[in-house]
């Protein structure tokens, strides 16, 4: 009975778990760029109450008698599925159609991807640096923060889906004028190390960063500018569970109750 009370004990700690990760994705239901968690469980040790050569009269037993001793929470893995396109009146916002990432400078010299393109200029001593809501420059193709000097009007700076910065000629057509976002890849992209502010960094498990720009091995993104990418989180889903994991919860709470009962029932025989 004691082994009953342990049991449902973790059950019930890795229902919390699995409630607080359905709790953020709900938090983040209109954040942009975020990705959807998902819990994942796996059994606690088995303990051996029987082999499976014994039995209570010495013949031969094909199947062993084992009791599981609970879960844990094994991961919470990261649903990389493209999120909705959201229209933007920012130039300076850019959605990804594909399985790139943005790259950005960090405040400690670190390169962070993300695939929040909610970008703007922000003046400098060098000119005018494209970087996020946070001052992270974003970087191009060769890994170097994108600046423009302040001879370009940044209205008409546009982005073309290669993510090449254009501006216009005589003829008021774009023209690249020899910079591109960079758009990175990874092998495993739920091996990357989640980070606040929908940002992420590599990891021995996620591998190392390719460069579409200078890959042949990896299917090309396109940045569209005036869009953002939307959360990928399914509400109705995100409800589903909510249910599921609370009557998961109740269900190992009234196994504690029951195994409490029990033992009750057990010290009242010396009576």
């Amino acid at each position: 009975m004691v082994r009953s009370l342990w049991t449902a004990a973790t059950g019930m700690i890795a229902q919390q778990t699995n409630l607080d990760t359905i709790a953020n994705n709900l938090a983040n239901v209109n954040t942009q760029g975020y990705k959807t968690h998902v819990n994942e469980f796996k059994t606690l040790l088995y303990q051996t109450l029987q082999t499976k050569t014994t039995t209570a009269n010495g013949e031969r037993k094909p199947v062993p008698a084992q009791v599981g001793l609970g879960v844990r929470n094994s991961a919470i893995t990261t649903i990389m599925k493209q999120g909705n396109m959201l229209a933007s009146e920012s130039d300076t916002d850019f959605a990804i159609d594909g399985k790139g990432f943005f790259a950005l400078r960090g405040s400690d010299g670190n390169t962070y991807y993300t695939r929040n393109g909610n970008f703007q200029f922000v003046l400098g001593n060098n000119g005018n640096m494209l970087a996020n809501s946070d001052g992270f420059p974003v970087l191009d193709t060769a890994g170097r923060p994108i600046v423009l000097n302040t001879s370009y009007i940044l209205p008409d700076v546009s982005v073309n889906k290669y993510g090449e910065l254009c501006y216009p000629d005589e003829q008021n057509q774009p023209q690249p004028i020899g910079i591109t976002i960079g758009l990175f890849q990874f092998n495993n992209p739920n091996g990357l190390e989640k980070l606040q502010d929908t940002l992420y960094a590599q990891s021995a498990a996620s591998g190392q960063p390719i460069n579409e720009a200078t890959s042949n091995m990896v299917e090309k993104s396109s940045v569209i500018q005036n869009y953002l990418e939307g959360s990928n989180v399914q509400v109705v889903d995100e409800m589903v569970n909510m249910i599921v994991a609370q009557r998961a919860y109740e269900l190992n709470s009234k196994a504690i109750t029951t195994s409490d009962e029990m033992l009750q029932q057990a010290n009242n025989l010396r009576r």
